[in-house]
């Protein structure tokens, strides 16, 4: 009988052991085909979808399509991004010197936007300034952009549309003109910008990568963070990043330069003999301050203008800021393999990296030194002076003055106690001769990089002292705490022209002023159900 009784528990415990088994293989096969159908559903979703490397368009008629893309920044993180046409930075433009440019704009994005040209004086109403210079765009319409490309340089495009998250979606590109005779015999273009690693493309079977974008961190939306203090100067912001507000830049763990980030980033070839330009724009919202290895090398063009007679230079740090654009040169005499890298020591300083390749020659012993602290390059004495056209005592017609101020407490930036749409605005006649005096009074220390739109202005001093060295024309002015410039032009392009800051948290919480010109009455009719975000 006991012998019948331990059959039967050890027969029961087999079929227990087989049943469990069996479920188990049955669960794991769900899971296996589970699996299978997230990756099918990724394959599906991003097929199609991602990003291309930027093309180069020449001639004078372009099309730009705004859509979205799956952009990856390195060997490991991916984001969802708004390009233009498909990339991250959008297409480069390239035209001649004095070319009459055609742009047909799409927008295929899911909500309006608009194209501006950063830096380029062109006409009014092609501004692309939703509710001051135009109507957004809106998804599935077209715009026509059109201007004379009338003065060389380097330069940009990029969204005005609530552009404080659009653009750091990844919505910009550059744009060339070419002068009618070159320095140079090749040429390189390097956007500089940050994004957020958090935001990566890491769950794409959730079924909701709306929601994904690099302006996000844990649903935090760009224009919640208007008041974060962005960085307490150029270099200090690169070295040690700001621990003097709740929230800091620090979120921007990745640095790119041409939507690429580390060993992704693509080496610029040169062949000895030669001489390079690399033109460096800064599209982002921190500073970067930026080494060239190995090589002597001139400043020859901030933000777009030629500068006179510059001279060699070594080991210094071109400090940009969001916003401005530096033209260095040098000739391609020490073959090998040379960093062109970020100096600093946030996160993502260590993968803003490019590497010089000689060509037929790539033996180097060069090592990344980012943790160094070197001079900063400044115009202020740089190049040899020559007749700028404005001085400091001249009579000008208009003076004004920009009191830079707010802080982090109430997330309001503010111009004169003011905020946008409330500021003042400087009211002028053409031809005006213009004077602003530009202080930084933010008690918070943070750093205003102020951009004027249609217009170059001439800087004539800093910190009470004159320029001593080349002309200084730029349109983006940074003001490190503290800082005063003072700054001329000449009213000669009739408009509504914004004067911001270009780093953009700070453009939405107010720091916006505008050079309205007397009697000019936009070509457009503002539509109240366009949705136009100017910032």
């Amino acid at each position: 009988m006991k012998r019948k009784l331990t059959f039967l528990v050890v027969f029961l415990i087999l079929i227990l052991a087989a049943c469990t088994s069996k479920q188990s293989s049955n669960e794991k096969e769900e899971e296996k085909n589970k699996e299978n159908e997230i990756v099918d559903a990724t394959e599906s979703k991003v097929d199609g979808l991602k990003t291309t490397n930027f093309e180069i368009l020449t001639g004078n008629e372009f099309t730009i399509v705004a859509k979205k893309a799956i952009h990856q920044l390195n060997s490991k993180v991916t984001v969802e991004a708004f390009t233009f046409n498909g990339s991250v930075p959008g297409s480069q433009i390239r035209v001649k010197e004095g070319e009459k440019v055609k742009i047909n704009f799409k927008n295929e994005l899911p909500e309006p936007t608009s194209i501006h040209w950063h830096g380029i004086p062109l006409p009014n109403e092609m501004d692309g300034i939703p509710g001051v210079t135009q109507n957004a765009v809106q998804p599935g319409e077209s715009f026509t952009y059109e201007f004379i490309a009338s003065v060389p340089g380097t330069y940009m495009y990029h969204t005005h549309q609530d552009a404080v998250n659009q653009l750091d979606k990844g919505l910009y590109g550059s744009f060339i003109v070419e002068p009618k005779e070159k320095t140079y015999d090749r040429d390189y273009t390097l956007m500089l910008d940050e994004w957020i690693s958090s935001s990566a493309v890491s769950d794409m079977s959730s079924g909701d990568m709306a929601g994904m974008d690099n302006s996000n961190m844990n649903g935090m939306d760009h224009s919640n963070m208007s008041g974060m203090d962005h960085g307490s100067s150029s270099n200090d912001q690169e070295q040690s990043g700001n621990a003097s507000m709740g929230h800091n830049m620090n979120m921007y763990d990745i640095y790119t330069m041409n939507g690429k980030s580390g060993e992704a980033i693509e080496p610029l070839k040169v062949k000895e003999g030669e001489k390079i330009r690399i033109r460096l724009a800064n599209i982002g919202y921190l500073p970067h301050n930026i080494h060239l290895h190995g090589h002597t090398f001139k400043v020859v063009a901030i933000d777009g203008q030629e500068l006179n007679e510059p001279k060699e230079i070594k080991d210094q740090l071109i400090s940009i800021a969001p916003g401005e654009r530096y033209d260095i040169e040098f000739t391609a005499d020490n073959p090998g393999e040379w960093y062109l890298e970020c100096h600093g020591d946030m996160e993502g300083s260590k993968g803003m990296k490019a590497m010089i390749q000689y060509e037929g020659n790539n033996d180097s012993n060069d090592k990344s030194n980012q943790d160094e602290k070197l001079p900063i390059f400044s115009f202020t004495n740089y190049g040899n002076a020559t007749n700028g056209g404005f001085t400091l005592d001249q009579k000008y017609d208009v003076e004004y003055t920009m009191d830079l101020n707010g802080n982090n407490t109430d997330n309001i930036w503010t111009i004169n106690g003011k905020t946008f749409p409330n500021t003042d605005g400087i009211n002028v006649n053409k031809g005006d001769l213009v004077k602003v005096k530009l202080v930084n009074n933010s008690p918070t220390g943070v750093i205003h990089p102020m951009h004027l739109h249609g217009h170059f202005f001439q800087v004539l001093s800093k910190n009470g002292h004159p320029l001593d060295g080349a002309p200084i024309f730029k349109d983006t002015i940074s003001l490190e705490p503290g800082d005063e410039y003072v700054v001329a032009f000449e009213a000669d392009n009739p408009g509504n022209w914004l004067f911001h800051c270009h780093d953009l948290h700070h453009a939405t919480a107010g720091m916006v002023d505008m050079i309205k010109y007397e009697g000019f009455q936009p070509s457009f009719t503002p539509d109240p159900n366009a949705n136009n975000k100017p910032e």
